[in-house]
């Protein structure tokens, strides 16, 4: 039996180290954090995040093999794997401010683990990082002659989905040392994942190609949401469908038909980061015009965004000041309470610029919008979780996440508690457009021509 030990209860620590528990009932597994509210949560009936059959996971295994507590030190001690995964955010200070990554509490946790080992032991970098941190990491680990074996077992799970990506990988990527002791190593980690994982699954590289991995896997994922965005908007001037562009190209066994959804733009905690880390490293490599091709994503992504609420003022006869606009969703995505780096953030805080009276809505991430993103402009903005009750009066809805429901509301009930002309702005591309504008909505949609119940030319939409 094996203790394994995960430091950072967030999005990837909890949920990975729950499904490693449930398919390893012979090792024990505790997850640290030094945030007692959050290891709380963990311990309650109510997780600290939303994530789909993650309830059952944990409760499956949760007293049995699978423990939470805030006492780092003594499990450190205690441990022989060590899983790190502890937040590593865009270094807003400094050299490489906006693009590297901090990595402060990255070094606090490999020092505490130092100071708390008296024997061997693998530490296993589950934080993205840059590449080659594990090298960085291994002096610190390595200064006082004990041996530490460092590898880079980067997470790979969607947010919404990942419970089932970590029951069902596509891969699982294990780095370490070309080393004796570094392939052993290599080796616990691949025998922990083969519990479930079939073999031909796990890919072990050396740890400099499995750091890079996750940063382009990301990187690559990024560049074709902003890709179809960019077409979406000759779509919009072209008077082309973006939905049948993106089917007609993902048709093509070489480029496939995942990620080419049109919508406000990506979100979340990785992709942004990622890429910037990406541009700060070919920056530092002298690698200009790779750098550059790079930012070019996260500026698309930015400009989608800026262009979705150009086009609702614009379309809303070139003001909505003092006119109530719902935004429906707040999470970056369906399925998930997560609302780092959310579409619906940057939308908000826009149309309160233009003195918009914004109402958000949201099944799960409205109290970490209000918390933590939104805090500083919670005093102007309604947080309404009845969808009903956020449309009423309204003058526009903008849909900002997929979630499923937003697809069958009453939109008929709706319609008729707004003040006409009513608009609806699809920023994700999910409801029936053509229903809706013969309810009476004006029907605004990512790449598509409007659909609205004006006079042809009464005003032209001009960025």
């Amino acid at each position: 039996m094996a203790n394994i030990l995960c430091i950072g209860a967030g999005y990837v620590g909890g949920p990975t180290m729950s499904v490693i528990a449930k398919n390893c009932p012979e090792h024990r597994v505790t997850v640290v954090d030094i945030n007692e509210d959050r290891i709380n949560a963990w311990q309650s009936d109510n997780l600290p995040i939303y994530e789909p059959g993650l309830d059952e996971v944990v409760k499956a295994a949760r007293g049995r093999n699978l423990f939470f507590s805030t006492d780092v030190n003594r499990h450190i001690a205690e441990a022989d794997i060590i899983f790190v995964s502890v937040n590593t955010p865009t270094k807003t200070f400094g050299q490489g401010a906006g693009k590297a990554a901090d990595l402060q509490y990255w070094e606090k946790t490999a020092r505490q683990i130092l100071e708390h080992s008296d024997r061997a032991k693998i530490v296993v970098e589950k934080s993205t990082l840059p590449v080659r941190t594990a090298a960085a990491m291994e002096r610190i680990l390595n200064s006082n002659g004990i041996k530490f074996d460092v590898l880079s077992n980067p997470e790979f799970l969607a947010e919404g989905t990942a419970i089932e990506d970590m029951n069902s990988p596509d891969r699982v990527l294990i780095g370490g040392r070309e080393t004796s002791s570094g392939q052993k190593a290599v080796q616990a980690l691949v025998d922990i994942y083969a519990h479930w994982v079939p073999r031909e699954r796990i890919i072990t590289t050396n740890l400099w190609s499995s750091e890079l991995s996750k940063l382009v896997a990301n990187a690559f994922l990024a560049q074709r949401v902003s890709s179809i965005n960019a077409i979406a908007n000759l779509c919009e001037k072209t008077e082309a469908d973006v939905n049948e562009v993106a089917y007609a190209i993902g048709l093509d066994s070489r480029i496939g038909s995942r990620f080419l959804r049109a919508s406000v733009g990506f979100g979340g905690s990785c992709f942004k980061k990622d890429i910037l880390n990406l541009v700060y490293l070919c920056e530092y490599y002298n690698l200009p015009e790779v750098a550059a091709y790079w930012e070019q994503v996260v500026t698309m992504n930015e400009y989608q965004q800026l262009r979705f609420v150009s086009r609702m003022v614009s379309s809303m006869f070139n003001t909505v000041a003092g006119k109530r606009i719902a935004l429906l969703g707040v999470a970056f995505k369906a399925n998930t309470g997560d609302t780092r780096e959310s579409p619906a953030l940057s939308v908000c805080r826009s149309l309160l610029e233009e003195h918009a009276n914004v109402v958000l809505t949201d099944p799960y991430a409205l109290d970490n919008a209000r918390q933590y993103d939104l805090a500083d402009v919670a005093d102007r903005i309604e947080f309404e979780p009845d969808v009903y009750e956020a449309a009423k009066g309204a003058h526009a809805l903008a849909i900002m996440t997929e979630w499923d429901q937003y697809a069958k509301l009453d939109y008929e009930r709706i319609f008729n508690s707004m003040v006409k002309p009513a608009f609806i702005f699809d920023g994700r591309n999910i409801l029936n457009h053509r229903e809706l504008h013969q309810m009476g909505f004006n029907v605004y949609a990512i790449g598509k021509p409007p659909l609205t119940n004006f006079p042809a030319d009464t005003f032209e939409f001009d960025e």
